[in-house]
């Protein structure tokens, strides 16, 4: 049936455009955490000081890892959004610079396992940044030449832009986006029996 199929089109055509519009362009972010191929794709808007970040790596991440990451469910991309001062922006750089060398998740992990006292209090200013570099057995002179340089800045930039277009306000905030284009949006450290309803009413 013609018309049928004229209907069908036009289907597929509006969700692809408003697969454009509404999502979240991920080229500047992490490379993902999981499989490449995941149905579901977390984003999370972050800051390396953010104090919610902090208890929601604690408290949260790892079971959503063990529950959809692991089971190829779900893919993590984070994306910076580093307002809280200096030091975010220069540490959301160190992470990349560490993701030259492969280690940008092991890199991630530490700065949110040291983070400690308010924003710019010292624990992540460009000597700490080059500790963890070498805690994590980097090489430190290809370490300080990405940061010196500002290889990074403009992907940081990037990101941070990339969330204000999605009306990002506060960290940690999450998008959650399905393979059909559908996306949640929700902000705070919330707990994993949030992640767990919506990924499930997702798949």
């Amino acid at each position: 049936n013609l018309l049928e199929m004229h209907d069908r089109d036009r289907y597929i055509e509006n969700i692809i455009a408003s697969q454009q519009s509404s999502l979240v362009n991920l080229e500047n972010g992490s490379p993902p955490l999981g499989s490449e191929s995941a149905p579901i794709t977390i984003v999370k808007f972050g800051d390396y000081q953010c104090e919610a970040c902090y208890h929601w790596f604690h408290n949260t991440r790892s079971t959503v890892i063990d529950n959809y990451i692991e089971t190829g469910k779900a893919k993590l991309v984070f994306m910076d959004l580093p307002f809280l001062g200096r030091d975010s922006i220069t540490a959301a750089q160190a992470s990349y610079c560490a993701e030259d060398q492969g280690k940008y998740w092991e890199y991630h992990t530490i700065l949110y396992t040291f983070q400690d006292g308010p924003p710019d209090s010292g624990w992540a200013d460009r000597d700490r940044l080059n500790s963890f570099a070498t805690t994590l057995g980097m090489d430190t002179d290809e370490f300080n030449e990405c940061m010196d340089s500002k290889k990074y800045l403009k992907r940081v930039k990037s990101n941070y832009n990339e969330a204000v277009r999605n009306g990002v306000q506060s960290t940690p905030t999450f998008i959650i986006i399905s393979q059909d284009g559908t996306t949640e949006k929700f902000s705070g450290a919330q707990p994993y029996s949030v992640f767990a309803a919506m990924i499930e009413s997702m798949l």
